[in-house]
């Protein structure tokens, strides 16, 4: 079995955005040190407990630290930003970093939308034509699939500039192209990725259900094409993992209460720790919204948890699993540090490889 890695770059309270990007570097070496088959970070703004904003930057970043894992995305929110810069971003990455990129993009905001409109450029606009940019999504992934390619993209121009057409390239000579991956939560995503013959990850670790649906449409729908022959897809899913089962829960409770924060419409705050989430009181909602996250979960002893892995392997028919390493710490850690998601990656692959 092969395990991943998703990492929302998570920032503690006792964490600046320095200490948590530190705390990725560490993590990714870990993951390369062990063995992992990809390291992919994610776009979320306006979100204190979260410092990915930019994966193109973090990637270069982790890009410059690590030696052989697969970097990518996990994702590029498509509708926030121009094709081409994507495309340029990505093309750039796999050039400094040859065989190792993967651009996973996705059609969610990856926050609320004030953000969102600011991103778009798209104040002043009404609904309609904030609708549009969103309604291209399918045309978009195409045009960045076909600009990173040695090929390019056409684009039409008026008659007045003299020539019909026009071919758009992210670099004047590909030598290599990102893996695309359709990134989503939803039915859509599943059937626009079996039409386009994409590789496809459901967002399980977010969602917790749909899952086998959405994997049902994908692998039934699935056209083959240039960007694959058939269908490829894993699972997300988050995880901690400790040497016992209750040190692991405890470790998982502040990124439970953070979710029941979000879903509830409650002000967001960086992710506690471990002695204040256990000091937290929840209303009825927040505390079956932790109650279901902890089932959704990988949690527990080393032995218990791989045995979780093989099973959600073995219920969703993949051969890989991306883990996202969801541990808080306690008080007195180097706040440059993350042991519990360290120690995570590091018993896992002890019961796994």
């Amino acid at each position: 079995m092969r395990l991943s890695v998703l990492d929302l770059v998570p920032v503690r309270t006792d964490q600046t955005s320095a200490h948590a990007l530190a705390a990725t570097v560490r993590l990714a070496q870990t993951a390369d040190r062990l063995g992992y088959t990809r390291y992919w970070v994610a776009e979320h703004h306006n979100m204190p407990a979260v410092a990915a904003t930019s994966p193109p930057v973090v990637l270069a970043y982790l890009a410059a630290q690590t030696t052989q894992i697969r970097l990518g995305s996990g994702g590029v929110m498509l509708p926030n930003h121009a094709p081409l810069a994507v495309a340029e971003q990505f093309a750039l990455l796999e050039a400094a970093a040859p065989g190792r990129i993967d651009l996973g993009l996705g059609r969610a905001p990856g926050s609320d939308p004030v953000v969102s409109m600011v991103l778009r450029g798209s104040r002043g606009r009404d609904a309609q034509a904030e609708r549009a940019d969103i309604d291209k999504f399918p045309q978009y992934l195409d045009e960045v699939a076909a600009m990173m390619s040695a090929t390019g993209v056409r684009v039409e121009l008026p008659a007045h500039l003299g020539r019909p057409d026009y071919i758009l390239k992210a670099t004047p000579a590909a030598a290599g192209e990102p893996r695309v991956w359709l990134l989503g939560s939803s039915m859509y995503s599943a059937h626009l990725a079996a039409a386009k013959g994409l590789p496809y990850v459901f967002a399980h670790h977010f969602a917790g259900q749909g899952t086998e649906e959405a994997l049902e449409i994908y692998r039934t729908e699935f056209r083959p094409s240039d960007l694959a022959a058939e269908p490829v897809t894993f699972m997300t899913v988050n995880a901690s993992v400790a040497p016992t089962r209750d040190e692991a829960e405890a470790l998982l409770l502040a990124n439970l209460q953070m979710m029941a924060a979000l879903r509830t419409g409650k002000p967001l705050h960086a992710l506690d720790l471990v002695e204040d989430a256990q000091a937290t009181g929840l209303t009825a909602q927040e505390q079956a919204i932790v109650e279901s996250g902890f089932g959704k979960s990988i949690v527990g002893a080393p032995a218990e948890a791989a045995d979780q892995v093989r099973a959600i392997a073995t219920r969703y028919d993949v051969d890989e699993v991306m883990i996202n390493p969801v541990g808080s710490a306690y008080r007195g850690t180097d706040p440059a540090t993350a042991p519990a998601r360290e120690q995570t990656l590091e018993l896992l692959s002890k019961e796994l490889f």
